[in-house]
């Protein structure tokens, strides 16, 4: 089994809620993933020092694949905290230009810096720049508002790289299009053909190998993908992705769904505040039931338990019953 040399990366992309470090460690135990995205880190709470800051601070399994993303609505507090981060393990810091959920853009934060006053998103670019040093300064974006062309988007793109953008990652849908629609790829390769000297991201509807194919051949200057939802659904997604591009076959995956689900459970007991337990419980299922025989009937179970005993029990319940489904094997 041989790697095929320069393959694109495979990045771990943010999700509230998600991607956190007990979530991070079912996917390492699979392999495959390249950089781990963390789920964005409000500027304002971290400077601030919110009760719950330093549990998303947390930089394991693999501090060196770690980027730090940020949110916020003030340049100030956002190169303040770039320079928190900045002095932690990883690779570097990401600014969330991207996000469109109402309660992040009303704020003034993700997607609405492609669409404020250009000079107001340099200087938070060239404030975040001096705080992080030495690292990598990346940001990922979606194509703007519904107004968007392509001269607009490399022009804006441009001043960013100018600026000091060392990465672009491109979810390539429009503000108002959240998650609807296909992704348009192909404005992915337009970014990747405008800007050779950095890397530009992939992000957006991959979520199976075939899929996986689809993007890279669309856009194949693009440096990576970024998978996010459907990781939350197959851990296992990076490793059946980085798999597909080696030569000669490669080994089967072989999972107890079980004992992952159990395991998972103890580290959101490890590496989440208490208060959380039940809402990272819940997004998790909400997505991994949808892997098994009776998904619906899974995941209503694991929405409804009480507490994470009442979890595990309910986990333990479910493959009784449903046997056929425990052992998983991928090839």
């Amino acid at each position: 089994m041989v790697e095929v040399a320069n393959r694109p990366k495979l990045i771990l992309g943010p999700m509230a809620t998600l991607s956190h470090e007990a979530f991070r460690r079912i996917v390492a135990r699979f392999g495959g993933c390249d950089e781990y995205f963390t789920e964005m880190i409000n500027a304002g709470s971290l400077i601030h020092a919110g009760p719950f800051e330093k549990y998303y601070l947390l930089s394991g399994p693999e501090p060196e694949k770690i980027v730090w993303q940020l949110t916020g609505n003030r340049s100030d507090y956002l190169a303040q905290a770039a320079r928190i981060v900045g002095e932690l393990d990883g690779i570097g810091v990401d600014v969330n230009m991207g996000c469109s959920a109402p309660q992040i853009a009303k704020t003034g934060a993700g997607i609405s810096w492609m669409t404020k006053p250009i000079d107001q998103t340099v200087e938070m670019i060239r404030g975040v720049r001096r705080e992080v040093k030495s690292k990598r300064l990346s940001v990922k974006m979606r194509l703007g508002d519904e107004s968007f062309d392509d001269e607009k988007l490399v022009s804006f793109c441009r001043i960013l790289v100018e600026e000091g953008v060392q990465m672009i990652t491109l979810h390539a849908r429009t503000k108002k299009e959240k998650h609807r629609g296909h992704a348009r790829w192909e404005k992915v390769e337009l970014l990747a053909r405008e800007f050779p000297k950095i890397p530009v991201i992939l992000n957006g509807d991959v979520k199976d190998v075939p899929s996986f194919r689809g993007a890279i051949k669309a856009a194949p200057s693009a440096h990576g993908v970024m998978v996010a939802t459907a990781a939350a659904q197959k851990p296992w997604i990076f490793r059946t992705l980085s798999d597909s591009l080696q030569e000669g076959g490669a080994d089967a995956i072989e999972i107890d769904c079980q004992q992952l689900a159990l395991d998972f459970i103890d580290d959101v007991e490890k590496y989440q505040p208490t208060e959380f337990w039940k809402t990272r419980l819940q997004r998790f299922f909400a997505y991994y039931c949808l892997n098994f025989s009776f998904a619906h009937y899974f995941q209503t179970q694991m929405l409804g338990a009480k507490d994470n005993d009442d979890s595990r029990n309910r986990v333990k319940e479910y493959f009784e019953k449903c046997k056929c489904d425990r052992l998983m094997k991928i090839l």
